[in-house]
């Protein structure tokens, strides 16, 4: 389940990845911003804040952050997605 990411995105992508200094496992919420912007490409902050959102658990958040994840060519690295899930964790989900 590969996407076509725009060239501009992936590069801003692979920017983030390389320069990634939070320790291994820990999310830094900060650099989940950033990455973040890429997934604006296709849709908006609605589904976080919707109250009929499905994500009920940091676990399930962890989950569908993974999924979507492996639509990017290159897929999102462990720490990618630790950011991310810090990120919408801390400015949406509030676990």
């Amino acid at each position: 389940m590969s996407a076509v990411v725009p060239a501009a995105a992936l590069a801003g992508l692979l920017a983030l990845a390389a320069c990634g200094d939070a320790p291994a496992g820990k999310g830094d919420p900060v650099r989940g911003a950033q990455l973040h912007e890429i997934c604006l490409d296709c849709h908006g902050t609605g589904p976080y804040i919707s109250t009929e959102r499905k994500i009920k658990s940091r676990d399930a958040l962890r989950k569908e952050v993974v999924r979507w994840g492996d639509y990017y060519n290159p897929a999102l690295s462990e720490q990618d997605v630790d950011d991310l899930v810090a990120y919408l964790d801390q400015d949406f989900y509030k676990f």
